[in-house]
């Protein structure tokens, strides 16, 4: 299955187009995504966002914001205006989710720019506690026999 999560910043804002056969939007923009390895040099993706997504990138998505987007990973080939072809990763959304200033994900709901309004605290039942189940035991006997010293042959 192809699944991706990926932590990116955004580079553009969101471009939308519609297709022509049935006026689907169509959102693009392009993001920058960290390097493996500290020396690694940060990559750039484009991500393709499609009907209610691609309206819901064009209305919550600036430059410079920090997202997680999920969705599947693709290769496309490009022909550059040189005329070479050319293979380029092209990431198609399924999800958005963005991160507040710190690095944490954002309630749902909450904006970029406004802070989220607190929930309230969970309560806890004052109700007597069944008596606890007993711990599970675990048969932790190997799958496969041990074997003597010296015999080699193969269970299966």
């Amino acid at each position: 299955m192809n699944h991706c999560l990926l932590e990116v910043d955004v580079l553009e804002a969101p471009q939308v187009r519609y297709t022509q056969d049935n006026q689907t939007p169509v959102a693009e923009m392009l993001v920058q995504v960290e390097g493996l390895r500290p020396d690694d040099p940060p990559g750039q993706l484009k991500v393709v966002g499609w009907g209610n997504l691609a309206q819901d990138l064009q209305n919550r998505v600036q430059p410079g914001q920090r997202l997680v987007l999920e969705g599947r990973l693709r290769m496309s080939t490009m022909t550059r205006q040189d005329g070479i072809k050319e293979k380029r990763a092209e990431f198609t959304l399924a999800r958005l989710h963005p991160l507040a200033p710190g690095g944490s994900p954002q309630p749902v709901g909450a904006s970029a720019g406004a802070p989220a309004a607190s929930a309230p605290a969970p309560t806890r039942a004052t109700a007597p506690r069944a008596v606890e189940a007993a711990a599970p035991s675990w048969n932790t006997a190997p799958l496969v026999p041990d074997l003597a010293e010296g015999d080699d042959d193969i269970p299966f």
